[in-house]
């Protein structure tokens, strides 16, 4: 068998081989306890991606997200807090908030798949960029119909909706200060502000 020489000139130009993992990959790492749940990973188009640590202006939007989500939706449908939703075979993301559908299981042997969702939100605090990016790309790929960034920067919602392909067809941009109805159900109006949490020159 001849040997193969590559020179370092040709060795420059190849790229390196990333090796992407499948979902079946990722759940097989977590039954051998690889992963666990102390590991805050998320699976991201075959990529396993480290989640950012929390500081307390988001977990405060979290919470206040899921407390006012479950008033208004209250025998309409699920409110899951940063559990996994499973889109495709290669992206296993865990949301800050998703509104899903019932399950007669309680999605006690399966994850949520694209067709139980009715919301995906993500709370950015310092993730605005990547959640603008490759989480609403991922997201309008495996058609999850609306999907939602709460800046807690800016105090902004971005709204994203009629997924096509890789992106969202329409995108609003909303103040803190505005009600919205989600697509799903029109006759619930949101108040966007009770999903922010408290502004410091309101503290007492």
């Amino acid at each position: 068998m001849q040997a193969i020489i590559i020179t370092p000139e040709i060795e420059e130009e190849l790229e390196p081989q990333i090796h992407l993992w499948s979902i079946a990959d990722y759940h097989q790492m977590i039954e051998a306890g690889i992963l666990d749940e102390d590991d805050r990973v998320e699976l991201l188009e075959g990529k396993i991606v480290c989640m950012s640590p929390q500081r307390p202006f988001h977990a405060a939007s979290v919470q206040r997200s899921a407390n006012h989500l479950y008033e208004l939706l209250r025998g309409k449908a699920y409110i899951r807090v940063q559990l996994p939703v499973i889109l495709g075979n290669d992206s296993e993301p865990e949301p800050d908030l998703a509104v899903v559908r019932f399950d007669n299981n309680e999605y006690s042997f399966r994850h949520p798949e694209a067709s139980d969702i009715y919301l995906l939100i993500e709370v950015a605090d310092s993730t605005i960029a990547k959640d603008r990016k490759q989480k609403a790309r991922i997201y309008a790929k495996n058609r999850v119909l609306e999907y939602w960034i709460l800046d807690l920067q800016k105090r902004q919602v971005y709204v994203f909706r009629q997924p096509e392909e890789n992106t969202y067809r329409e995108e609003l941009v909303l103040n803190s200060s505005d009600s919205i109805a989600m697509q799903a159900f029109p006759d619930v109006a949101i108040a966007l502000d009770a999903m922010f949490p408290i502004a410091e020159n309101l503290q007492s």
